[in-house]
């Protein structure tokens, strides 16, 4: 019994002992570069975000922020880089849209709500559905109307399988019930120019990427996917507007995540600076050109708001019936 005792005095310190170099690393944070890994490539809407909110962080602590874009498997060999890292903050994960991948793969080489700690949101930018005016489309009813009027007749052109395009569409076709067929390409530039040439009837669009040809009568704004109209095409409604539900409604959204075990003070830092960064007059003007609006969440707000959305693409990939990958 003395022998156990011992052992389980000893057990005890050592686990004080670990606890104790957390904290003291944790207040010692941050003292050397840190990396932000995107999981996508450069130029992306991930990308220029995180370069942007993440160069005036790493100017805020006085530490040079790296970031690393590490595309491939649909994103998820950025993400898993992430979750294996040292839960120490010196490693961060950016990127919009990392609810897809526990959707569509049967399979991942992590776990999305237990290897991630959310942080904070940096912002969303709202999808507008878009058709070329050739289809005398003049409102999203008119498009729903066509739809219904002719099941399966319609189609839409995404940026591939898993896209905010494809699951924005498939938000507005399940929610308005209609049927259509996905037209998948390998980028927003060439789902766009299927629009504008008539070959496919609509698409669900970054704004920013779509309001050129939109003000060039090129392409016809139809609804903004957002629960508010968004100031850089104030006039579109949105598509609770055109009477959908609110679920109609897909948040594209790009957020900050940590590996699992995170020291909480590490990610309260985090999260305080990149809060204050997206605070800072030039990234306002940078990410406003971007049509990326303010998404104000606390730490626990933005981690149940994650949960949910993880759980709402699920539901989405099984109502749409897409094929798991």
């Amino acid at each position: 019994m003395r022998y156990l005792r011992k052992l389980g005095l000893a057990a005890a310190l050592m686990a004080a002992s670990v606890a104790f170099a957390k904290l003291a690393s944790a207040q010692d944070w941050p003292n050397r570069n840190i990396t932000v890994v995107v999981p996508l490539g450069a130029g992306s809407a991930s990308d220029i975000i995180s370069r942007v909110v993440m160069e005036q962080v790493g100017r805020q602590i006085g530490q040079t922020v790296v970031v690393e874009n590490r595309p491939g498997a649909g994103s998820t060999i950025g993400a898993n880089t992430v979750a294996k890292s040292a839960p120490d903050g010196y490693t961060v994960l950016v990127y919009g849209a990392f609810t897809s991948a526990q959707a569509l793969y049967s399979k991942l080489p992590y776990d999305t709500l237990n290897d991630f700690v959310p942080v904070i949101s940096l912002g969303q930018q709202p999808l507008v559905i878009v058709s070329s005016p050739a289809k005398g489309y003049k409102t999203l009813g008119d498009l729903i109307a066509a739809g219904k009027a002719k099941p399966d007749a319609l189609n839409y052109s995404t940026a591939g399988v898993g896209s905010a395009s494809h699951f924005g569409a498939e938000r507005l076709r399940i929610s308005a019930g209609f049927e259509a067929q996905h037209i998948p390409f390998r980028g927003a530039a060439e789902a766009v120019t299927e629009v504008v040439s008539g070959r496919a009837d609509f698409s669900a669009q970054l704004a920013t990427t779509t309001i050129s040809l939109i003000n060039e009568g090129k392409l016809a704004a139809l609804a903004v996917s957002a629960q508010k109209r968004t100031a850089v095409m104030p006039q579109v409604p949105t598509m609770i507007e055109a009477g959908l539900p609110a679920d109609s409604v897909y948040p594209f959204y790009t957020g900050m995540f940590v590996p699992a075990k995170t020291p909480r003070p590490i990610v309260e830092r985090l999260h305080r600076e990149a809060a204050q960064a997206l605070q800072a007059p030039a990234v306002q003007a940078i990410l406003a050109k971007l049509g990326v609006e303010a998404m104000p969440m606390t730490i626990e707000q933005f981690g149940a708001f994650f949960r949910e959305d993880v759980e709402a693409a699920v539901a989405l990939v099984e109502a749409a019936k897409i094929p798991k990958q």
